[in-house]
């Protein structure tokens, strides 16, 4: 969720597309550090990057890579400042362990250590440091990033996302274009253990300003994969994919996302987007997906380009969230910074404003707000065009950008024990929606959206009426029923559910906050420093089994061509 100004209500209350190329016969391997006693051609990644040619490879031996310096593409304008900088397509970085090869943001000292002294802030910019980016990949098609760790990258004055991401497939941000084509990440770790709080409010706010931002990130791309991931310790998302204009054909496979404000993030991020077998935990919310003004254009829209038929739904909807385990998102001790910052507290996934994007067959436990939230998402944007949302509609006074959701599936999924905070619409699923059939100033004709449905989900816990009523009223996933005005139509809960995520997402009325069921957990600014959590065990994170396999030749792959 890009780190556009928006209302703190909703949000804030497949397969790999690219196609790689073979080695070329003349591929080159630069060989990085001293791997099994032979020492590489180069001492520092950047370096051998910068020699790289395409259809190269860099191997990276274990060791704690420091990056000092800080690298801008050509075309960014000056932006997007990195530690290390891709711009070669076909290129291949791979680590030779993912635990111990180490691309890392701090200057001095101990890997990945939280010394204040020891951090880059990045370059000097208007307001203070510009924070900078670890690994970035500037409109290079079908690059490889394997097998490594990127650590403490920070973000900086600007707290607008273009700094502060561990790993980056920027295909050209906020340009509003596809810039990139093509991607593989994979046996990754994403995290940081700097958050400089004295457990102060303004103290948090300050820390929050500098802290990591993005883990694993892909903006104005089509095409790729991420597997077997792992991202943590964010103040605004693990994962983020977004501004990929209903052409993403992105998928990730065995993610695991925790610690972090958002465990997923994706703004107007649609068409073929799959996300499975992955866990998300310990977030403050799990997954979120929406439509907003910033990663443009909007709206977050599932559908299938070309009035196709998704192979895996076999409905219109090519977004699928399918086979994960999302649990204990519950953690309002976590690094937060703009719209993010004002994700409901205890939900496992948060639909906002997003459209025909599919859930089946997940898990969700203990997620003590509610499993599944589907809301609408108030965007503020000034003058900027409100394509696929309606202008100045606010239940709350303040203009915006309304996007509301609808079309979506929630099928054949397992809550157990969901909504344990108690309040009066908690529990596996919520839903509501502020502008079908309306023709008030706000909206000139009805807007006829499509019903979401809801069928073949089971409970452990004794489901809330609410819930019940949704599987009983929308069954049927052929979008042709159209959900009632009144707030969501289902039943008297929907009005109870808006103001219930008002207040989750921490929403004032003159400064006080709006709670009619009772207050929703807050972060403790004193609690959140202590809140990051190192990498799990190497044995939780498994490197790659064969880091020469399908390398060309080299000292140190022998004959790894052939295996």
């Amino acid at each position: 969720m890009r780190r556009t100004v928006s209302i703190g209500f909703a949000a804030a209350l497949i397969a790999a597309f690219g196609v790689f190329m073979a080695p070329a016969a003349n591929a080159k391997v630069l060989l990085v550090g001293t791997y099994h006693g032979i020492k590489g051609q180069y001492k520092t990644i950047e370096v051998a990057v910068k020699a790289a040619k395409r259809g190269d490879w860099i191997l990276v031996a274990p060791g704690d890579y420091k990056t000092t310096k800080s690298l801008t593409a050509y075309g960014a304008g000056g932006d997007f400042p990195a530690g290390v900088l891709i711009t070669q397509p076909d290129v291949t970085l791979r680590g030779m362990n993912r635990n111990t090869v180490i691309v890392d943001g701090t200057r001095r000292g101990p890997a990945c250590n939280d010394r204040a002294k020891d951090q880059n802030f990045g370059p000097k910019a208007k307001g203070g440091p510009a924070g900078l980016n670890g690994i970035e990949i500037w409109k290079a098609d079908n690059v490889k990033v394997e097998n490594l760790t990127a650590c403490n990258f920070l973000g900086g004055s600007g707290g607008d996302g273009g700094t502060g991401n561990e790993i980056w497939w920027n295909g050209g941000a906020e340009s509003g274009k596809i810039g990139g084509w093509g991607y593989l990440g994979e046996y990754l770790n994403a995290t940081s253990t700097f958050f400089p709080s004295n457990g102060t409010e303004s103290g948090f706010e300050k820390a929050n300003k500098v802290a990591a931002e993005y883990g694993i990130f892909s903006s104005n791309w089509d095409g790729g994969t991420w597997s077997n991931t792992y991202a943590s310790n964010q103040n605004d998302s693990g994962y983020y994919i977004g501004a990929c204009q209903q052409q993403c054909n992105q998928t990730i496979d065995n993610g695991w996302g925790e610690y972090d404000a958002l465990g997923y993030s994706g703004s107007n991020s649609g068409g073929s987007l799959v996300v499975e077998n992955s866990k998300f935990d310990n977030n403050q919310d799990g997954f979120d997906t929406n439509s907003q003004l910033g990663d443009n254009p909007p709206p977050q829209n599932g559908e299938c380009p070309n009035n196709r038929v998704s192979p895996i739904t076999h409905t219109r909807s090519c977004w699928v969230f399918e086979h994960n385990d999302v649990y204990d998102n519950n953690n309002p001790n976590v690094p937060e910074a703009g719209s993010a910052a004002a994700g409901p507290d205890g939900t496992g996934m948060t639909i906002s404003g997003g459209r025909y994007d599919t859930i089946m067959d997940n898990t969700f436990k203990d997620d003590n707000a509610w499993g599944v939230a589907l809301v609408p998402y108030p965007s503020l944007g000034g003058d900027t065009p409100c394509d696929g949302g309606v202008r100045n509609y606010s239940l709350v006074g303040t203009p915006s950008c309304t996007f509301d959701e609808f079309g979506d599936a929630v099928l054949n999924n397992k809550f157990i024990d969901d909504g344990s905070f108690g309040h009066p619409t908690n529990g596996a699923i919520a839903q509501v929606n502020l502008l079908n059939n309306d023709t008030s100033t706000a909206s000139s004709a009805p807007m006829n959206e499509p019903a979401d449905c809801y069928s073949g989900n089971t409970f452990t816990n004794t489901p809330s009426a609410f819930a019940s009523l949704l599987e009983t009223n929308y069954p049927t996933c052929d979008f042709s029923k159209y959900v009632p005005n009144d707030l969501g139509g289902n039943d008297g809960d929907s009005l109870n559910f808006e103001l219930e995520a008002l207040c989750d997402t921490g929403f004032t009325l003159s400064g006080v906050p709006h709670c009619p069921t009772g207050a929703y957990p807050r972060a403790n600014p004193a609690l959140v420093k202590n809140g990051l959590h190192r990498l799990p065990p190497a044995s939780k994170l498994p490197t790659m089994a064969n880091p020469c396999k399908g390398v060309p030749t080299n000292p140190w792959c022998s004959g790894s061509k052939k295996t």
